[in-house]
């Protein structure tokens, strides 16, 4: 999934160069694959059988390695947003069922093992991006679609025989609940967490589709290729690292922190510029993206409003798809204004998580409190059903 939905972003600045691609029509192809993102995360959400099926994951599979080693087979911007928006349905549903899957078998296990499973993002991510670093001196932008085809053919033989999550188990009238006589009102929390997230997805998608193409305005070519690298390694170990936070750290202040370093990698190198400038970037970034969903995620289900990780995975996905639109009007000089736009946004958010430490409920509830499926306990990570479609937000 992570080079099915990411390796656009590298592959970008071959096609405004070689296929004549423009800045406007780059950012449309990436709304189109937001957009069937969006598309795939709420099929996997409201149709949780999608979740559980082996078939629909392996046929996910090869329809995204398909959708990849078309796109050099065209020249026609429509046929190539089509080929986005069917790329980012089906990398949705891809990490819906992975992530059930994943966290049903891991569930007596060590919650920091799921943090490193969800690495696998970025091990994709940097694959893909040194996959274009080694062929832009010697190849085309058809041959690194090609190619990325050929890397994802291989990783999806490796997950070809992954078990989808197992079919819940009625639940039995004489096992022992908890029974809430009244719930906290929440409303307060979660509207400050929902409008913080929303606002990261946006901010967080423009650094995301052009934080490559900006650094190689004012590099040497193979920088903004090796900087993707690096968000990619830096992504790795990142769920694990915050989740491992966590445990000495509330939730918001651990947001709050993740929100300002991601705003400050960001802007880096629109400010600054120079090799430094954008590899500290690029760490900077791939270390907080996916800990920032992780975070804000658990966060919502602590709060245990109703549906708050749809409500939120929606509210994110929804800012994903307007990032590349608003940022558009930025792009007619060049990539730096976007990301500053960007660095502004990610900053709004980082406001958001200040004022949601304000009295934020720490202890609803806590560890070894018997609870209903709706209510993830405190310490824990989300269940199999939150999470999957929750990290479908990423």
């Amino acid at each position: 999934m992570g080079v099915g939905r990411f390796v656009y972003t590298p592959i970008l600045p071959l096609m405004h160069a070689q296929a004549g691609l423009s800045a406007a029509a780059g950012a449309n192809l990436a709304t189109a694959n937001y957009v069937g993102y969006l598309i795939g995360a709420l099929a996997g959400t409201f149709l949780p059988r999608l979740g559980r099926s082996a078939a629909v994951l392996r046929g996910s599979l090869l329809a995204l390695v398909a959708s990849l080693a078309a796109m050099p087979l065209t020249h026609s911007t429509t046929v190539w947003l089509l080929l986005r928006l069917g790329a980012g349905v089906f990398s949705a549903l891809i990490f819906v069922i992975a992530v059930s899957s994943l966290l049903s078998h891991l569930r007596e296990h060590p919650a920091h093992l799921s943090g490193w499973a969800f690495g696998g993002v970025g091990a994709g991510i940097a694959l893909s991006g040194l996959l274009v670093l080694v062929l832009r001196t010697v190849g085309t932008w058809q041959a690194a679609w090609w190619a990325s085809a050929a890397l994802a053919t291989a990783l999806t033989l490796g997950a070809w025989g992954l078990r989808p999550e197992p079919a819940p188990q009625p639940a039995s009238s004489t096992s022992g609940t908890h029974i809430r006589t009244s719930a906290p009102r929440t409303h307060r929390w979660f509207g400050t967490l929902f409008a913080s997230y929303t606002l990261e997805g946006i901010g967080y998608i423009i650094a995301g589709t052009f934080l490559v193409a900006a650094i190689e305005q004012t590099s040497p070519g193979w920088i903004g290729s090796g900087a993707w690298v690096l968000v990619g390694l830096a992504a790795v170990p990142s769920s694990a690292l915050w989740a491992w936070l966590g445990r000495r750290w509330s939730r918001p202040d651990l947001l709050l922190a993740a929100l300002g370093v991601q705003a400050v990698g960001i802007a880096l190198p629109a400010l600054v510029g120079g090799v430094a400038a954008a590899l500290i970037s690029a760490v900077l970034f791939g270390s907080t993206f996916i800990g920032v969903s992780t975070l804000a995620l658990a966060a919502g289900a602590h709060l245990r409003f109703p549906r708050a990780v749809a409500l939120l995975t929606a509210g994110y996905s929804v800012g994903q798809i307007l990032g590349p639109l608003v940022a558009t009007p930025l792009l007619h000089h060049g990539y730096h204004q976007a990301l500053i736009l960007a660095s502004v946004v990610v900053l709004a958010a980082a406001l958001g998580a200040l004022v949601l430490r304000i009295g934020f409920p720490h202890h609803m509830p806590t560890p070894g409190h018997p609870v209903r499926r709706s209510e993830p306990a405190t310490g824990s990570p989300l269940t199999s059903l939150d999470a999957a479609e929750a990290q479908a937000a990423e």
